[in-house]
C-alpha cells in the first residue's frame, strides 16, 4: 500500500515509464527501449494523418527521432509522443529480431 496526497492504493506505485534510446526503423516504424530494458518496435503509420504528426510524413524529418527528457521528439521538441503510448502499443521484440 502507498498514499499520495492523503488517498490509500493498493499495491507498489508504478514507477514512470521513460524512453532509454529510440531509433528509426523502415516503413515508419520506432525502434524503442524503455526504462524497464524491455525493447519494442511501434508503428507509427496509423497516426501519420493526425494533424500533430503530419511532418512525420516527410522521411526526413521521422529519422530525425531522438530521446529528449526520456520522451521521443522531432522537430526540436515541437512534436512528441507519450513513453506510455509506445510502449502500450509496441510489440515487444529481442535486439536480436531487429533486422
Amino acid at each position: 500500500m502507498y498514499i499520495i496526497n492523503d488517498i490509500a492504493y493498493a499495491g507498489e506505485p508504478t514507477p514512470m515509464l521513460k524512453i532509454k534510446s529510440v531509433r528509426p526503423l523502415g516503413d515508419y516504424r520506432l525502434w524503442v527501449r524503455f526504462s524497464t530494458d524491455e525493447t519494442k518496435i511501434f508503428d507509427f503509420k496509423p497516426l501519420l494523418n493526425d494533424p500533430v504528426f503530419i511532418p512525420l510524413k516527410d522521411k526526413a524529418v521521422f529519422e530525425q527521432v531522438y530521446v529528449d527528457y526520456s520522451v521521443a521528439v522531432w522537430n526540436d521538441g515541437d512534436i512528441d509522443i507519450a513513453p506510455e503510448k509506445l510502449y502500450a502499443d509496441g510489440i515487444a521484440v529481442n535486439d536480436a529480431e531487429i533486422a
